[in-house]
């Protein structure tokens, strides 16, 4: 099962343990149709340690943005809410106020960077077998000296392909660049080439015993 192929955690890197986004044990994960939780609770969304949590290989994961507000569009089939076409969703997008840091989910590489889809300025990061992909960031990309770079001045981030990222890394902010009709994050994930439901990843990060 692909939860159980992750190899590559923050121990074995010696990047450590980041700092992680805790959701209540209760949440409610509705795999392929998204995912819902009460607005008191996503409200009081934190980083705080584990030292109340067993072991297991995902804990070392970062949830990738901070002050969550809600799940707007989970993975799978869906009308499109700019053109009303029914379409598939490859990602989770996660609301959250304009500006918002981005954190990397995993310890990897950044293999490209860029600005000019409907996925609006985007950064794409490998790790090992996984790929995750963080769209609508701030900033833009640039070609400098031959290198894409990305560039959020006002946020404080300048990234470049192929740099290292430790996991929990501040590496954006929610914006609403590409094609969106409002402040999230779209986060897709990919293993061995295809796309997965990151619903099934944070329910394995946070509901460790339901898998």
């Amino acid at each position: 099962m692909f939860w159980q192929s992750l190899r590559l955690g923050a121990t074995e890197s010696g990047l450590g343990g980041p700092q992680r986004g805790v959701i209540p044990g209760f949440i409610c994960l509705i795999l392929g149709t998204g995912l819902s939780l009460s607005g008191t609770l996503a409200s009081k969304a934190q980083y705080a340690p584990l030292a109340n949590r067993s072991y297991n290989p995902w804990q070392y994961a970062s949830f990738p943005v901070e002050n969550f507000q809600t799940y707007t569009s989970g993975f799978g089939y869906r009308t499109s809410p700019t053109n009303g076409t029914r379409q598939f969703h490859y990602g989770l997008d996660l609301a959250a106020p304009l500006g918002s840091y981005i954190r990397n989910w995993w310890a990897g590489r950044i293999v490209e960077l860029s600005d000019h889809t409907a996925c609006g300025t985007m950064i794409r990061v490998q790790s090992g077998e996984w790929q995750h992909i963080y769209c609508h960031l701030m900033g833009r990309v640039e070609v400098y000296q031959g290198q894409r770079v990305l560039l959020d001045q006002e946020g404080g981030i300048i990234l470049q392909e192929g740099q290292d990222l430790p996991v929990g890394a501040r590496i954006g902010r929610v914006g609403m660049t590409g094609r969106t009709t409002g402040p999230h994050l779209h986060w897709g994930l990919k293993h061995n080439g295809e796309y997965i439901d990151p619903a099934r990843v944070l329910q394995a990060m946070y509901l460790p015993a339901a898998l």
